[in-house]
């Protein structure tokens, strides 16, 4: 029998095979040959070689390991199940393999996207045009070779849509720039009218640094909807892969363009004037000293820069703010009390996270409670977790007042002949010093226990390096400490498995590349159940999900990995 370790396949280099087999596709030397040509695309752009940077995206486009890893992550991603106008998906090893082979440039036409409508928070619905499975893989094949480039020449302080950085980062930024006494006092908060459907196709054709042909191709393919065809003439799809980079790069620049502008004015006529960008994708806040230097001389000139992209900001969603009167920004409310920085939830977003859950629990008036917890707790986590490193403590108690009432109320209902305490008794517990936990018995973990905000520690977030990039491999070491302490953070109370993650080191035994929450992870028996393996960490080892699959239909052995000495996690 094979052992998942030391599998080798010719297939992994730059030049096709003949045949694909998917499942014996070398990852770990596909990610190597990718990682290495994404380095020197960013050692070409950081000293100005454009014409090398140019040969070397033609390398890797058109190299097996790029065309490779392209159809791994649109088959791998939460939209992998959803079609195009085609109806297709590639969802065997069969039909994976052979779309390996499909992404040829010569030729390519794409098909036009299918539109479909998500509700937005005001009520309206935002237009998503969705790809083909294979404009998606061409997509990603083009990404991997604009992405580096796209992170080399960022603004330092976008932080929206970009590897290794969070919305969590963009509001440490503001805290950056707004928390001490001497911090500008005024703030522009910028709304840009319809971003991704109104840039400028000729602008990003001629700015944007991929190939052109198959640029303009993407920009002009076109959308149905309901069975009708309609021509693109401005703007990046949302729901492409590449579009959120597109984005991205057609808005870098302001940033320097207001340093440029605004410098500060050293000797006797010393001024300084305060402007500071924060960016996450579309939305941002740039700061000032003065109200008027916001009005008259900051807006104009980002309205001047937006103009040349097709780009408009919004007359009736931009405004000048003072900080004492604070301001929403990404979900969260910006504001000092009495000179004193704080950041909270703002009220808009826990009103939509309570109307939410009662929509949940409302709606499944008849599951039994162990169901209608599963609904819940993925919910709760994901807000709780979004502002676990907001001034939330007493945001935290008022929505679990607020669950609670809603959950007595369901509990109510479901037994109007029955007293109050019977009820108490059959659906909450006592835990140690806490009373009315909504669990399924007295000994209730995990999928049985209702996740309850306020037991959620408060953490401090530490804000990623501005200049940080990922694909350099001078910050190699830094973001393989960044990512660990991340990861160790995300399995925070699940001890078992952050017990196997760290005895690991953190690196997958089949590719060897690290594992983390965007990567995701299969926990294998090394010796199967069936044949009397048993259940703890001794016969375990976690490992990335297409390994798992790969090494579950080659029928490899998996050895466990030796214990790793662990070293220093800093951020």
């Amino acid at each position: 029998m094979k052992t998942a370790t030391n599998t080798k396949n010719t297939t992994t280099a730059c030049a096709p095979p003949a045949n694909v087999d998917w499942h014996q596709i070398n990852w770990g030397q596909v990610h190597k040959n990718v990682r290495r040509l994404q380095a020197r695309i960013v050692k070409a752009t950081k000293e100005g070689r454009w014409g090398k940077v140019k040969a070397l995206q033609r390398l890797l486009t058109h190299s097996y390991s790029g065309k490779g890893l392209a159809v791994k992550r649109v088959t791998e991603n939460q939209g992998k199940k959803t079609p195009g106008v085609d109806g297709k998906t590639w969802s065997t090893p069969e039909s994976k393999s052979q779309a390996v082979m499909s992404l040829r440039q010569r030729g390519y036409k794409p098909l036009p996207l299918r539109r479909v409508y998500i509700p937005k928070a005001n009520g309206k619905k935002r237009p998503l045009g969705i790809p083909t499975m294979k404009d998606r893989a061409m997509q990603a094949l083009y990404l991997l070779a604009l992405e580096p480039i796209a992170e080399t020449t960022a603004d330092p302080n976008s932080y929206g849509f970009r590897l290794e950085r969070s919305c969590a980062d963009a509001a440490k930024a503001c805290y950056t720039v707004l928390a001490k006494k001497a911090s500008p006092q005024w703030i522009l908060e910028a709304d840009i009218k319809g971003c991704f459907d109104n840039i400028s196709h000729e602008w990003m054709i001629s700015n944007i640094p991929t190939d052109k042909r198959i640029l303009r191709k993407w920009l002009k393919a076109g959308f149905i909807d309901r069975r009708t065809f309609y021509d693109t003439e401005a703007g990046t799809p949302q729901g492409g892969i590449i579009s959120p980079v597109l984005a991205n790069m057609t808005l870098d620049g302001l940033e320097s363009l207001l340093e440029t502008r605004f410098k500060i004015k050293q000797g006797k006529n010393y001024f300084n004037p305060m402007v500071n960008l924060v960016r996450y994708a579309d939305d941002f806040i740039i700061t000032a000293s003065a109200k008027e230097l916001l009005e008259n001389e900051v807006k104009p000139l980002v309205e001047e820069f937006l103009a040349t992209r097709g780009l408009v900001l919004s007359q009736e969603k931009t405004k000048i703010t003072h900080i004492e009167e604070g301001f929403d920004f990404l979900g969260k409310n910006v504001r000092k009390y009495d000179g004193k920085f704080l950041l909270k939830p703002s009220k808009k977003n826990v009103l939509r996270f309570i109307e939410k859950v009662r929509g949940i629990i409302k709606g499944n008036k008849t599951v039994t409670q162990d169901r209608l917890i599963n609904k819940l707790n993925p919910v709760i986590r994901g807000w709780v977790n979004y502002h676990r490193m907001d001034v939330a403590s007493k945001t935290f108690a008022t929505v679990d007042h607020e669950i609670w009432k809603t959950l007595w109320q369901w509990a109510r209902r479901r037994h109007p002949n029955k007293g109050a305490q019977w009820i108490k008794k059959k659906y909450f517990v006592r835990q140690g010093a806490r009373d009315w936990i909504f669990a399924c018995n007295e000994k209730a973990s995990g999928r049985e226990k209702l996740v309850y905000a306020k037991q959620t520690p408060i953490r401090r977030h530490v804000k990623i390096r501005s200049e940080a990039n990922p694909f350099d491999p001078e910050w190699g070491e830094y973001f393989e400490d960044r990512i660990g302490f991340k990861m160790e953070r995300s399995l925070e109370g699940r001890r078992k498995l952050l017990a196997l993650w760290r005895s690991q080191g953190g690196i997958c035994p089949v590719c060897n590349k690290r594992i983390d929450k965007e990567t995701g992870w299969n926990s294998h028996h090394i010796l199967q159940r069936s044949q009397g393996g048993p259940d703890g960490n001794q016969n375990r080892v976690l490992m990335h999900p297409n390994c798992h699959r790969q090494v579950h239909s080659q029928k490899l052995t998996v050895r466990k990995p030796a214990p790793h000495k662990r070293g220093s996690r800093k951020a």
